[in-house]
C-alpha cells in the first residue's frame, strides 16, 4: 500500500492495469480509507470499476473508456485529496478485507 500523488494515480492505476492477471487490479482508496474506488480486470479489453463512497456503483467498461471514466470518479470520491492509496491485488477476494479507518 503506497500513498501517491493524485496527480500520477491515473497513469499509474493505467500502468498496473497493463500487467494484471485476470481477476486482478487496482484498488484506490482515500487517506482515511472510507473512500474506494476498485478496478477489476476482467479480460484484456474489458474491466469492472466498483465504487464504495459517496456512490455504491459498479460499472463494465471497455479500455477506451477507462481513463475518462476513472478521471471522473477520482474527482467526486477524492475532491480535496492530495494523496491517495494506491494497492495492487491479485484476486478479488482480497477487495473484501477490512482496513483500519484512520
Amino acid at each position: 500500500m503506497a500513498l501517491i500523488n493524485i496527480d500520477s494515480a491515473l497513469t499509474d492505476t493505467i500502468r498496473f492495469l497493463k500487467s494484471a492477471p485476470v481477476g486482478g487490479g487496482v484498488e484506490m482508496m482515500s487517506y482515511k480509507r472510507n473512500r474506494i474506488i476498485a478496478v477489476i480486470v476482467l479480460d484484456n479489453c474489458n474491466y469492472l470499476v466498483r465504487e464504495r463512497g459517496y456512490i455504491e456503483d459498479e460499472q463494465e467498461l471497455q479500455a477506451a473508456n477507462l481513463q475518462k471514466h476513472l478521471k471522473k470518479r477520482m474527482k467526486h470520491e477524492f475532491p480535496r485529496s492530495r494523496k491517495i492509496r494506491l494497492v495492487k491485488f491479485a484476486n478479488t477476494n482480497e477487495l473484501d478485507r477490512v482496513y483500519q479507518k484512520i
